[in-house]
């Protein structure tokens, strides 16, 4: 009998975790896998790239999981710098075209993964494309903006688009680099991922980093110099000096071919699948990684975040299923962590927005407490706001901000949530004390305590 084939779009996590998990479970005469990557790079870390701009870590080879020989030792059948630009699903087959020749060639498959991910937002704006404009989206380029950090001489002054993770994490790479730093947000605050009373502690912790933080501003322009080069990033209200830009502005789903081939596609553009990760209506194609949307288990809806850590579940569960076993993924609550200097950044589950936009009534508690107990050396302050349900005291979703070790007691409230557990159930939670760790109250603790009696005066009110 014929070996079937898998033809994996995509490299990076998904496609590559689905790949390698289907060949541990299938042998090459029983399942031949191909897997067409357009860049330079497999199985690599982009959320690294900040830190490797800002000299913490080394990089491109320190990013990078698996290379493409790694995988072909393996006997996967790695096509590098090769596009695919066409799907015919009636047909089962991909055309894929050689990025270096330019020649073009259909590719048979029984079964198809899609893990195309996902494109960086890029407005066109006057001169978005000038020298000196970067994105941080793969480790080409991390290796520019690296090159033009370490360039120069004298002040060097950098503009970043757009305050969410990668904005403030590469904020911080600038600042390392000794570089003088504005950072442009069109909403009212940073981190629009977090409430904003929870972003102003943020924007304040920065401010006093030395970084110029400037929010409900939009950019208009990008302007450049001699050479063409960029030299200032325009506004409705000023320029602001820049000898490098860095764009910030998200990320949305790379589904070009899936919705030229009329795959289902959400409300974000993100491909929908089952629990599988099984392209919704279709039995022999499979997607996953920053371009599908997952089901958020707070709300009930579906949504796009892109993360590593879904991505690399979605791979191994649609590998699984390739390869004969049973998977799901069963759905997300939103966790996703940052820093920007010494302050850490974490939120899960809903904020007050998307609660309202949910139609859920909730109430909330922000409480101030400490990394650790109080007397012992080294304790730093640490906000933490949550959201509960009014009436059943359901947790709804977590925010963070604080330093040493804050970030990480968010998965307290990510398996909270996941459990759909109330907040008053969460007091009860036998967590890990001792004073170098933490007050004899966890500050998640003191938070869902304040929550509960929120509960209580809303439900006698």
């Amino acid at each position: 009998m014929a070996a079937q084939r898998l033809v994996v779009v995509g490299g990076d996590a998904a496609g590559m975790s689905a790949a390698s998990r289907a060949r541990r479970l299938k042998d090459p005469d029983e399942l031949e896998i191909i897997a067409f990557e357009r860049g330079r790079f497999t199985s690599y870390s982009a959320c690294g790239i900040p830190y490797w701009a800002g000299g913490v870590v080394d990089g491109p080879d320190a990013l990078v999981a698996r290379t493409p020989q790694e995988h072909r030792a393996r006997g996967i059948g790695v096509r590098m710098r090769t596009e695919v630009t066409g799907l015919d699903l009636g047909g089962q087959r991909v055309l894929a075209r050689d990025l270096e020749s330019g020649t073009e060639r259909w590719h048979g498959f029984d079964h198809l993964v899609l893990a195309t991910g996902a494109r960086p937002v890029r407005p066109p704006l006057e001169g978005i494309g000038a020298p000196g404009v970067h994105g941080v989206q793969t480790l080409d380029d991390g290796r520019a903006l690296v090159a033009a950090l370490e360039g120069g001489a004298g002040e060097r002054r950098a503009v970043v688009v757009g305050a969410g993770y990668i904005g403030v994490e590469t904020a911080e790479a600038l600042v390392r680099r000794g570089w003088a730093v504005t950072v442009i947000e069109r909403s009212a605050q940073p981190m629009a991922t977090l409430d904003p009373d929870m972003g102003a502690l943020v924007r304040d912790a920065m401010t006093g980093m030395g970084i110029e933080v400037v929010t409900d501003t939009e950019v208009t322009a990008v302007r450049t110099g001699p050479g063409g080069r960029v030299r200032a990033v325009a506004t409705a209200g000023r320029e602001y000096p820049a000898d490098v830009v860095v764009l910030g502005l998200g990320v949305r789903p790379g589904t070009e071919l899936a919705r030229e081939a009329g795959l289902p596609l959400g409300a974000s553009g993100g491909l929908l699948t089952d629990p599988a990760m099984r392209v919704r209506g279709h039995e022999n194609v499979w997607a996953g990684g920053d371009c599908v949307e997952v089901l958020d288990l707070v709300s009930g809806r579906t949504r796009h975040i892109a993360l590593g850590t879904h991505a690399n579940k979605h791979g191994q569960v649609i590998g699984t299923n390739v390869g004969g076993g049973c998977a799901t993924f069963p759905g997300v609550v939103g966790t996703a962590v940052s820093k920007v200097c010494d302050l850490e950044i974490a939120r899960t589950g809903l904020l007050e927005a998307q609660a309202r936009a949910e139609g859920l009534r909730y109430v909330t508690a922000t409480i101030e407490s400490t990394s650790r107990a109080g007397y012992y050396p080294g304790a730093r302050p640490m906000t933490v706001k949550m959201l509960a349900e009014r009436g059943t005291g359901r947790l709804l979703g977590v925010q963070i901000v604080g330093h040493d070790g804050a970030a990480k007691r968010v998965d307290v409230a990510a398996v909270a949530l996941t459990a759909r557990m109330t907040v008053d159930q969460m007091t009860s939670l036998d967590l890990g004390y001792a004073p170098p760790f933490s007050p004899v109250w966890d500050p998640v603790l003191v938070a869902a305590r304040k929550a509960a009696a929120a509960v209580r005066a809303a439900g006698a009110a």
